[in-house]
């Protein structure tokens, strides 16, 4: 199983990255998780814009779901192959009707479903998709917002992450004994405190401390926050090796 950083700021994208969007392969399938602002053009330095097998939104915020509005046009317009079949994209509750207001002009209330497949996440789901088969929990934030596990049946290698959360104990075990934890980590300890939100460096090593996963990559570190803090704090937690995620930076798992 490969994992492949599209994207990593938090809320808006930086001078150096693309927001939240993470590709997950594994015998020629390709899982996409989130696709923020700016996402859509860097995806395409890693997978054909047509090649994408299946597409999951942790929650439906602009930095984790707004290209998708873009990637309608890629599928809905194509001229050249003809149209694109649906692709499973799942997601909370309302996913269609928050990228269709989003979009503002599609030629139709159900233009959207005829190139995505949306389906609805749950707390607690389990769900197959190609070689993988992928649990979600709902976790702490303001609008309804899940966490991924994503398991390679054949290898047993598991991947969690987090999407935006604050601290929460289903997020500890969602990710229990993942070979890798993509934790967000948007908060600087002792700076923020806004419960139900977000976590910080040492919120999220000790999650990661707590739930026994071999390495923790940071992600979702906005623009005005010190990552290098984050890396500390999240170092001072959990035992384990830990770095901040990078755009183009992949893991084999």
């Amino acid at each position: 199983m490969k994992l492949t950083v599209v994207g990593c700021s938090g809320s808006f994208p930086s001078a150096e990255s693309a927001c939240s969007s993470y590709l997950v392969e594994a015998e020629g399938y390709r899982l996409l998780l989130d696709m923020g602002n700016g996402a859509l053009g860097e995806l395409q330095r890693y997978s054909g814009l047509y090649d994408l097998d299946a597409i999951a939104l942790s929650h439906l915020h602009p930095d984790h779901c707004i290209d998708m509005c873009g990637y309608f046009v890629a599928r809905y317009y194509r001229h050249e192959g003809g149209r694109c079949e649906p692709i499973p994209v799942y997601g909370p509750r309302g996913t269609e009707r928050r990228l269709t207001v989003a979009y503002g002009d599609t030629p139709s209330d159900s233009a959207m479903s005829e190139v995505f497949d949306f389906r609805k996440l749950t707390a607690g789901g389990v769900f197959e998709l190609g070689p993988f088969t992928v649990r979600t929990e709902e976790v702490s934030h303001p609008v309804e917002s899940y966490a991924f596990r994503v398991t390679h049946r054949e290898s047993g290698k598991t991947l969690a992450y987090s999407g935006d959360t604050g601290a929460c104990g289903a997020l500890t075990e969602l990710a229990r004994g993942a070979g890798l934890f993509l934790c967000e980590a948007s908060f600087t300890d002792g700076k923020e405190s806004i419960p139900d939100l977000h976590l910080n460096g040492r919120e999220a090593g000790a999650c990661a401390q707590q739930a026994g996963v071999g390495r923790l990559v940071l992600t979702h570190v906005p623009p005005w926050t010190d990552a290098k803090v984050n890396l500390r704090d999240a170092k001072d937690t959990f035992e384990g090796p830990v770095e901040l995620a990078r755009p183009g930076a992949v893991y084999e798992l």
